[in-house]
């Protein structure tokens, strides 16, 4: 076994564990702790298919910032055992059956699923440099009327801050 399929095996068992730390977990804070695991494991991924970009932007976006959203919402809610009401077995068994189904739907729409091959000189997909050079030379107008946008609703918030002081 080669170096990179370990460390894939790796970051796989924990991806799964924190994954299934997440949906099994009682308290919501360790949840959202065990999904930040997951995400970073996922980036973890990312940098192993060479896509550093999309790596640090996954980090940044999901375990940064929604993360931190979700534990805020979490510790301001009022989430006491005995006031929440109680779920009735057959909602749980709904819940179950359903589950099943949609794991039979997924497993049969894989089946016949096929996934392409890269070409054997393409290993540089994922880099900021492609990424770069593909923005200012095809993508220059919108790339340059985006931020514009950008600009002008940055100097709209400035403008509406200043008139609610």
């Amino acid at each position: 076994m080669s170096l990179q399929q370990i460390i894939f095996g790796v970051l796989s068992v924990i991806s799964l564990v924190s994954a299934l730390g997440v949906v099994l977990s009682k308290n919501p804070v360790t949840s959202v702790l065990c999904l930040i695991v997951t995400f970073f494991t996922i980036a973890g991924h990312y940098i192993m298919l060479n896509a550093q970009f999309l790596a640090v932007v996954h980090i940044i976006v999901y375990a940064g910032a929604i993360m931190v959203l979700f534990l805020f919402v979490i510790m301001l809610m009022n989430l006491n055992a005995e006031i929440e009401p109680q779920k009735r077995n057959w909602l749980k068994y709904a819940g179950a059956i359903s589950g099943g189904a949609f794991l039979v739907v997924l497993l049969a729409a894989l089946r016949e699923a096929s996934m392409p091959a890269l070409l054997p000189g393409s290993n540089d997909i994922g880099l900021i440099s492609n990424l770069g050079k593909t923005l200012f030379n095809q993508y220059v107008v919108p790339f340059e009327v985006s931020s514009i946008l950008f600009l002008s609703a940055m100097v709209g918030a400035v403008v509406i801050g200043k008139k609610e002081n």
